[in-house]
């Protein structure tokens, strides 16, 4: 049996992945893939769209988190992500859902606002895990790099602050779910816990998370005082982290 994870080291929504195949002692071969030019990789691969995560077992191709994490529990049912009560099912994956597209996106397009305007600091992130030599072709095109990502994912000042305002609502009312009780559905963790957790992961930065973190003093500094200000909802995932990761 063979395992690939073709991924970004820097996504969360392969961090999602790498945490579900970890959590059931799955072992994979990590691919890690240079944005821009993972495209022709996935492309071979899905035969369609060239987003990461795509997951090859033994040939068989699945592509997209939440896909991934129905494909692991159904083809490795030791250890489920998914709730087997119909009721907790349905929440965790709509809880899941609206992380996938509310929490992942906000935290990207928030932080690749003022992480790209410190090439130094994106560039070994965005290049972690691949050969050293991307490091140099980032940086000599990071011009081009910065303008397709702000292109690509609709990110400048207004979209920015917007990310801001729904990180926020999501933070406190997943802070409050958690206040009353351990897990976001039923008694056990879940699916929805690991979204959680994992795509709220690049705020808090776990050492698991197989990239170059930067210092605090070179984190920007608006960043700085948004995390100073939610350190208290933040600790709360990475509680859940943590203790499951």
């Amino acid at each position: 049996m063979t395992i690939k994870l073709y991924q970004f080291a820097i996504s969360p929504y392969c961090e999602k992945v790498r945490w579900a195949l970890d959590y059931k002692g799955l072992h994979a071969e990590i691919q890690s893939l240079l944005p821009g030019q993972h495209l022709n990789t996935v492309r071979k691969l899905t035969r369609a769209d060239s987003s990461v995560p795509v997951l090859d077992h033994d040939g068989h191709i699945v592509q997209g988190s939440a896909q991934i994490l129905d494909y692991l529990d159904d083809t490795f049912p030791d250890k489920p992500l998914t709730p087997t009560d119909a009721t907790e099912k349905a929440a965790a994956l709509a809880w899941e859902q609206r992380l996938d597209s509310e929490a992942g996106p906000a935290v990207r397009c928030y932080a690749y606002h003022h992480f790209l305007q410190r090439p130094k600091v994106m560039v070994p992130m965005l290049a972690a895990q691949t050969p050293f030599y991307n490091r140099i072709v980032l940086k000599l095109a990071f011009s081009r790099v910065d303008e397709i990502m702000r292109k690509w994912m609709k990110i400048n000042e207004k979209t920015a602050e917007t990310s801001r305002q729904t990180m926020e609502a999501l933070l406190t009312e997943l802070a409050d779910v958690y206040q009353t009780r351990p897990f976001l559905v039923g008694d056990g963790f879940s699916r929805a816990d690991l979204t959680a957790a994992s795509l709220f992961a690049p705020m808090f930065q776990p050492a698991q998370y197989p990239v170059p973190w930067p210092k605090p003093g070179r984190i920007p500094k608006e960043i700085q005082h948004w995390l100073a200000q939610w350190q208290p909802q933040l600790q709360t995932l990475e509680k859940v982290y943590q203790a499951n990761r």
